[in-house]
């Protein structure tokens, strides 16, 4: 942040001491007095610093952590006192990519990112040279233990779970360096060809045999309902006639389909009639088979009495024999 207070009273003092000193070159003595005035007011505009809202700022006296100070405006001592800014915001950190293997010996190419906070400015600048980059070299280095320790079908499901022990493997490590780790997070896993075009086919595998199986059971179903359908139609006459109507119906609802009925619905009966009507001619046409008559006993035959033939001459019959 630009702080522009030493050089607003620096010129505010300039000015002043020209007001009151007057300097001119036939006087050495009010140059020279002006001249440590403008001196002493150099001195006095560097003693005002601004630290932002996000800001904290460390003084180091004489090399010595003396105090933080900020948010806002704050003085110093001029030439003894030295600050150093610390941002207190988040921090985001890439984290190198890593090749690493699985614990099912598959090499595999991981990056992520960290998010930081300094918690304790005075601990993460005098205990840690360079805290950004120690915690980048902590995170590279976890981030291949874990990496190692899982198989890669766990690093794919679940990238969130893998950047949860990273951050506790990293926090653990830091402790003291006032440092407040947000979060970690894998954002790119990158796998070798050869294992990518497998597992290309062992997805679309899996797809196609979840298709199949659906379209099986849709299968299944539809047979079911036709047949039901083809059941409720047996048991109603009209059925198949409304139904015939409905699909007619369907087709002329486009302007594109015309549809022409030629017979009407009365004449489809009667021809589906005829075929009832033949059957039943044929079994009235069919030749009826007459009782024989029952046999006359031969006693009984023998013993029947006939005629005799009558004598014209006489005008007698000769009578009957048994």
């Amino acid at each position: 942040m630009v702080n522009p207070l030493p050089l607003i009273l620096f010129i505010a003092m300039a000015v002043l001491g020209w007001l009151g000193v007057h300097p001119t070159v036939t006087s050495p003595a009010s140059v020279g007095l002006y001249a440590a005035w403008l001196f002493f007011s150099v001195l006095s505009a560097s003693t005002l610093r601004i630290a932002a809202q996000w800001e904290k700022a460390l003084v180091f006296r004489l090399g010595r952590f003396r105090a933080v100070r900020g948010p806002g405006v704050f003085a110093v001592m001029p030439l003894i006192d030295q600050v150093r800014l610390v941002d207190t915001r988040i921090l985001t950190l890439e984290i190198p990519r890593q090749e690493a293997i699985t614990q099912d010996n598959v090499p595999v190419s991981l990056d992520g990112v960290i998010f930081l906070r300094v918690s304790e400015p005075e601990d993460a600048i005098i205990r840690v040279q360079n805290y950004q980059h120690a915690i980048r070299q902590y995170a590279q280095t976890a981030l291949r233990d874990v990496v190692g320790s899982v198989t890669l079908d766990q690093i794919l499901a679940d990238r969130e779970a893998l950047g949860k022990r990273i951050e506790q493997m990293v926090e653990g490590e830091i402790q003291g360096w006032g440092l407040e780790v947000a979060g970690i997070r894998i954002q790119d896993i990158i796998l070798p060809e050869d294992l990518k075009r497998v597992m290309a086919r062992q997805a679309s595998a899996e797809r196609e045999k979840r298709a199949n199986i659906t379209k099986s059971e849709g299968d299944r179903l539809a047979a079911e309902n036709l047949a039901a359908a083809a059941s409720t139609m047996a048991t109603s006459p009209g059925a198949l006639q409304l139904r015939t109507l409905q699909t007619l119906d369907s087709l002329g609802s486009s302007p594109s389909n015309t549809v022409v009925l030629a017979v009407p619905v009365d004449v489809m009966t009667a021809l589906q009639a005829i075929p009832k009507l033949v059957n039943q001619q044929e079994t009235v046409a069919a030749p009826t088979k007459t009782e024989a008559p029952a046999p006359v006993p031969l006693s009984e035959g023998f013993f029947l009495s006939k005629p005799l033939p009558v004598d014209e001459s006489t005008g007698e019959g000769e009578g009957t024999h048994a």
